[in-house]
């Protein structure tokens, strides 16, 4: 399908034309929808030209061709309705104009837009964006508060009075987007990732002050809803609506039942908090105060006793208590030496009963060689062989004469 053209063989405008009309044509019919802004009946021609908007972006509006009669349903089509068209693209080749040309239209009903918005719920909520652990918490007292809101809106007033008048000085971060229609919910989306990209933005509040389901169709928006699961700065949602709960609500970090209990969750009220400090320093106070008599008395209770009152008396106690352990120690050592002293000596007393010396007492005497061995037979000396006798008092030299039997 390519044209190979140069300088020197440019291609003409005609088959530039056929090329790109064979192309739209292999497109065959398709389906689309968006959002009617105007209608132009032309009753003599039988034909109708609607003017259609893309329902996300703003510059994808096209004009589409339609009969007179399709135009014409029951009930009859007006400017902001949504619309599901069946549309077959023409392309002109003589002009260069592309035409859409419409083969079926029917009407989006609030009850296909809900159904679609319960479909979107369920595959997000699969995909754990409404999960309870993905929740942030909000700072206790938040440096500047990002708000997104309709512009000169009452909830914007409620948002900013309440707060201001829980914690003065608060600051805000104002951005004021379209909160309603086609727009909305990329408006809510871009001001969403300024503010979510600013970091002394510590919390974040979308708020509307409520409205009709199709009015708040833009904050069940898919790509809102995953942008605000994606932020890094805690989302408040306010949109203020009990009966129908757009998909913000459910993933959004805090949902506020209304821009005024927005305000209450996202500021601590300033009297509240200095009642709280101080029952909290008169907490404090009582707790030291108790906690100091406790101390005094103990302090009392020990400088009255006796050993703190008089420190010589409690020394002198144990001094004398000393005294009296060496006293007994020296007694019972004395005894002890005592009773051994007995006993050595009637020990000795049996050990000389039983020993050669009781022998040598009552006369009798040792005889001894000069290797001071006992002679017991006569036959163990010789005659001049020098002995000693050994006798109860002392020993004898003596020299064998003669040995007789």
């Amino acid at each position: 399908m390519s044209l190979e053209t140069s300088p020197e063989k440019p291609a003409s405008l005609h088959s530039i034309n056929t090329k790109i009309a064979e192309w739209i044509k292999r497109l065959g019919e398709v389906w689309v929808e968006g959002q009617i802004t105007q209608i132009n009946a032309r009753t003599g021609a039988g034909q109708a030209y609607l003017g259609l908007r893309d329902l996300e972006k703003n510059a994808s509006a096209q004009v589409v061709t339609a009969s007179a009669n399709l135009a014409g349903l029951n009930p009859a089509l007006s400017e902001g309705d949504r619309v599901v068209l069946l549309i077959k693209p023409e392309y002109w080749i003589n002009s260069g104009r592309l035409q859409l040309r419409a083969r079926e239209i029917r009407a989006v009903g609030l009850g296909d837009l809900l159904a679609r918005v319960e479909r979107l719920r369920q595959e997000l909520a699969a995909e754990g964006l409404f999960a309870k652990d993905r929740k942030q918490s909000l700072p206790f007292l938040p440096r500047r508060i990002g708000l997104i809101c309709g512009r000169d809106s009452a909830a914007e007033r409620d948002v900013i009075e309440n707060a201001v008048r829980r914690w003065p000085g608060i600051e805000f971060e104002l951005r004021q987007v379209a909160v309603q229609g086609l727009t909305a919910a990329a408006a809510v989306t871009q001001a969403l990732l300024e503010l979510d990209g600013r970091p002394d933005v510590d919390v974040i509040v979308i708020t509307r002050g409520g409205g009709s389901v199709e009015d708040l169709l833009p904050f069940s928006d898919e790509q809102l809803v995953r942008a605000v699961a994606s932020a890094s700065t805690p989302i408040v949602s306010a949109i203020g609506h009990e009966q129908d709960a757009p998909l913000l609500d459910y993933v959004a970090d805090v949902r506020a039942s209304t821009p005024t209990d927005a305000a209450m969750r996202i500021v601590p009220d300033l009297t509240e908090q200095l009642e709280l400090v101080h029952g909290l320093r008169d907490r404090s106070l009582r707790a030291v105060s108790s906690r100091l008599d406790r101390e005094h008395s103990q302090i009392q209770r020990w400088a009255a006793h006796p050993g703190l009152a008089d420190p010589s008396a409690l020394i002198a106690a144990e001094l004398q208590q000393v005294k009296d352990s060496r006293t007994r120690f020296a007694k019972s050592l004395a005894h002890h030496l005592q009773l051994a002293s007995e006993k050595v000596v009637s020990l000795k007393a049996q050990l000389r009963t039983v020993s050669p010396a009781a022998t040598l007492d009552r006369g009798y005497a040792i005889v001894l060689n000069h290797q001071h061995q006992i002679i017991r037979a006569s036959t163990d000396v010789s005659d001049g062989e020098p002995l000693t006798l050994r006798l109860a008092d002392g020993q004898v030299p003596v020299t064998v004469n003669e040995r007789t039997q």
